[in-house]
């Protein structure tokens, strides 16, 4: 059985929180968006992929597994909570895998805080096709100059009704901003926490 960190109590909607390729479930970024949902009475579930389980247990860097691995990891531990309406996301490429999951199968919701819309350095290769088989709500939390889909970028993208992109000014993949832009990476993290919650009450009440 999956090692689960659960923040939040069972009365609340449940969110199934992934991380990111490199970094895992207990980071800075996932330990301070799981700690502000739960503060707004959302359940928030999460888990690592078995790589980086693997590193947690060998001190080793390794690679993410390849997708079908991934999904099929996710898929173990939304059967786990067992629950029939779940809004699941992550981030990073645990958001990506949960948008995959959704293209597949409908869920509550969807959220991604910092989506890979290419691969870093590889504009060419988009990674939004599935997004037109997605049938349930999908926010994503976008830093404006995000290296894997920035504004412009996405701005080129065809992504169907249900997919809404929050932007955040000047924000970087984890949606912190430069000094320059007058913005801060706590205050952004804070609008993120926000409309994330807002964004997952809404869809556990439909």
């Amino acid at each position: 059985m999956q090692q689960l960190i659960i923040n939040g109590d069972l009365g609340g909607p449940t969110f199934i929180f992934a991380h990111g390729a490199g970094a895992g479930m207990d980071s800075e970024f996932m330990n301070r968006v799981a700690t502000g949902l739960a503060e707004r009475g959302i359940r928030v579930v999460r888990f690592e992929f078995p790589y980086m389980q693997k590193k947690r247990d060998t001190g080793k860097r390794r690679p993410p597994d390849r997708q079908p691995k991934l999904l099929d990891h996710f898929k173990q531990v939304i059967e786990q909570v067992n629950l029939s309406r779940v809004i699941i996301g992550g981030k990073s490429m645990g958001g990506r895998m949960a948008t995959v999951l959704a293209a597949e199968q409908s869920y509550a919701g969807v959220v991604v805080l910092g989506y890979p819309f290419h691969a870093l350095g590889k504009p060419e290769k988009v990674r939004v096709d599935h997004f037109q088989t997605v049938e349930s709500p999908v926010l994503i939390c976008q830093g404006e100059r995000d290296s894997m889909g920035n504004r412009a970028d996405v701005a080129q993208y065809r992504l169907p009704s249900n997919v809404h992109i929050d932007w955040f000014t000047d924000g970087d993949h984890d949606l912190k901003p430069r000094k320059a832009s007058g913005c801060t990476h706590t205050a952004h993290l804070d609008n993120a926490i926000e409309r994330t919650s807002r964004f997952i009450h809404q869809m556990a009440a439909r």
